[in-house]
């Protein structure tokens, strides 16, 4: 897990008051069923949210927002294609 999916991995589980696993796949489903974290659609909609107002990237639909959604590692790539890398450690907005 690189940097990135490291912090948003901490502020998912703030987000939704989870302790941080020791362990996480990033690659595996970040919302839904089969989510190690147990991660529901009114949990994601809070995390995309907090996501859009710290990093400052724009989740622009539905459908978009469930493919930059599907994992850890989907997020993360998209805060990289946008710019978002450079708010890494910094304070929310």
């Amino acid at each position: 897990m690189n940097k990135l999916e490291d912090e948003l991995l901490t502020l998912i589980c703030e987000i939704c008051h989870l302790p941080k696993p020791e362990y996480f796949d990033p690659t595996g489903d970040l919302v839904g069923p089969e989510s190690a974290l147990g991660i529901d659609s009114l949990d994601a909609v809070e995390i995309v949210v907090t996501v859009q107002k710290r990093y400052g990237a724009r989740i622009a639909s539905e459908e978009t927002g469930r493919e930059i959604m599907a994992s850890l590692s989907s997020l993360a790539a998209f805060l990289r294609a946008n710019g978002a890398e450079a708010e890494i450690g910094t304070k929310p907005r």
